[in-house]
């Protein structure tokens, strides 16, 4: 196989997984957006795939999620979604997973600045997420914060920690 059938397959399989993954959410009674396993799909996709690459895998899974697939939080699609609170967390999943796998793929053998370069993208995405739900839900962005962000963090920390030591581990698997 051809490295860019390669490609095109890894692409398409981590925006599979990412459509698997993100739906399975929890509900937060204190946030209108729900605890979901789709940011580990993508720190994962980070580490399978070059920037352009995530950018592509979350690219498709956005764009299928707007045309109506359920892939979204909850088994939710349609372009409403980027409407609701959690629209801002969707657009961020674009610097989520890109700069996430920018890092990753500059450091590939320093674990602690990938999970650096993780964590800063998070808060990113946070940030993004968190200033759209603000605006819907007209608050500030410091009222905002506890149930847009600082209740995501804990987990999200835990799901970079797997995340780091199961995608370095899979680059080598794929590597051979």
């Amino acid at each position: 196989m051809t490295s860019k059938s390669t490609t095109l397959i890894h692409t398409a399989l981590m925006s599979a997984m990412i459509c698997i993954f993100a739906p399975i959410s929890i509900p937060i009674p204190i946030s209108p957006v729900a605890l979901t396993l789709g940011t580990f799909a993508m720190y994962l996709t980070a580490y399978v795939l070059p920037p352009k690459q995530a950018l592509s895998a979350i690219g498709i899974y956005l764009l299928l999620g707007a045309i109506g697939l359920p892939v979204f939080s909850g088994y939710l699609g349609g372009i409403s979604r980027f409407a609701a609170p959690g629209g801002g967390y969707l657009v961020g999943f674009l610097l989520l997973t890109t700069l996430s796998s920018v890092c990753i793929h500059r450091f590939p053998t320093k674990p602690l600045i990938q999970l650096c370069g993780m964590f800063l993208a998070t808060l990113m995405t946070y940030c993004l997420g968190t200033a759209w739900m603000a605006y819907l839900t007209h608050t500030s962005f410091w009222q905002s914060l506890p149930m847009g962000a600082l209740v995501f963090l804990p987990l999200d920390i835990i799901k970079m920690l797997i995340a780091c030591f199961l995608g370095n581990r899979l680059r080598q698997y794929l590597a051979k």
